[in-house]
């Protein structure tokens, strides 16, 4: 019997490629090459499945190009790179990869809101630089984390996982704006309260952006939510770059207004803002909220079982276990 056949359209683990193999002919990229438009679409020609990234953006004109494919298989939590209607309409599966990187990315928020809040790498560039030479009292001065109020804009597993770690491990008053307010039982253990989003932008001290990008939500942070928030507060964003207006926020950081900025992803990425690059208040991670050993490989291994269930293998034959568009199967 033939095996379908698939891509796997960036480098992964080895082991899940061969477990892939097992059950599909597997076209992989060891070398790890971006392609092109046209080239990702020669490379799905003939392919029944793949297994992407934020990398490979899959619209209807791809898929009608390539009219063989059963399965788009994300290996990442966000798919604002895969039209889902697009898919439905065709009968296409797509997947993406929830739940295995909550903490792991979650960890990384609250790092890079401690270190734009604490000044951690302003002052790193600082010292490498050889301009330390004394102890001033005022030197790096910021506002405290603890006991301050954290603002998440966006309440989903990650944004409750940002939650815990303010409200339990450093005593801050919990905040959240969501479309949907949580039930009590989540908001409870976290003293978690639910406001508007004026009040959120207006009272929050840490505002941490953690909801999904689409286009309602393009620029959801521009020139005049940055107005509301009070004067010395931070912004982190480790969601997706287009919600925020980053000529905006580059004006709010060297204005004053805002105090500093936290980004683990951007607009243009893997290009920058320049306007971003030539502050110093601002810390800046190159997309590394997963990027942990553990996590990546957890994906990774959800992505392929996504894959093998969509084209009929496995225990779950036919209802992937994170199935973007669960009306396909009707």
């Amino acid at each position: 019997m033939t095996k379908p056949r698939v891509l796997v359209a960036r480098k992964v683990f080895p082991e899940v490629v061969e477990r892939l193999r097992a059950h599909f002919e597997v076209e992989d990229n060891a070398d790890d090459t971006i392609h092109p438009r046209e080239q990702l679409l020669a490379r799905l020609q003939g392919k029944s499945g793949a297994l992407i990234t934020g990398s490979e953006r899959i619209d209807a004109a791809l898929l009608d190009a390539c009219p063989q494919l059963r399965a788009v298989c994300n290996m990442a939590v966000g798919y604002n790179n895969i039209d889902v209607a697009a898919c439905s309409a065709r009968k296409v599966m797509a997947t993406n990869t929830p739940g295995v990187l909550t903490e792991t990315t979650a960890d990384l928020g609250f790092a890079l809101m401690m270190a734009a809040a604490r000044r951690i790498t302003e002052g790193e560039r600082y010292l490498r630089a050889g301009r330390w030479d004394r102890w001033s009292y005022d030197m790096f001065v910021a506002p405290d984390v603890h006991g301050s109020t954290l603002g998440i804009l966006g309440m989903g597993r990650i944004g409750q996982a940002i939650a815990r770690r303010g409200a339990l491990g450093f005593g801050m008053k919990v905040l959240y704006h969501n479309r949907s307010r949580l039930e009590p039982a989540l908001e409870a253990p976290l003293g978690a309260r639910w406001v508007d989003k004026g009040t959120l932008l207006r009272e929050s001290d840490h505002l941490v952006l953690v909801l999904p990008y689409s286009g309602e939500t393009h620029h959801t942070i521009g020139a005049a939510e940055l107005a509301l928030m009070k004067r010395g507060a931070t912004l982190t964003n480790i969601a997706r770059g287009g919600l925020v207006d980053e000529e905006a926020l580059a004006r709010a950081l060297r204005s004053g207004s805002l105090a500093a900025a936290g980004l683990d992803v951007f607009e243009g990425e893997p290009k920058v803002n320049p306007a971003l690059l030539a502050l110093d208040n601002v810390a800046l991670t190159p997309h590394i909220g997963s990027a942990s050993l553990a996590t990546r490989r957890a994906m990774a291994d959800l992505a392929a079982d996504n894959l093998i269930a969509a084209l009929g293998f496995g225990p779950q034959a036919g209802r992937p276990p994170s199935l973007l568009n669960p009306e396909v199967l009707g």
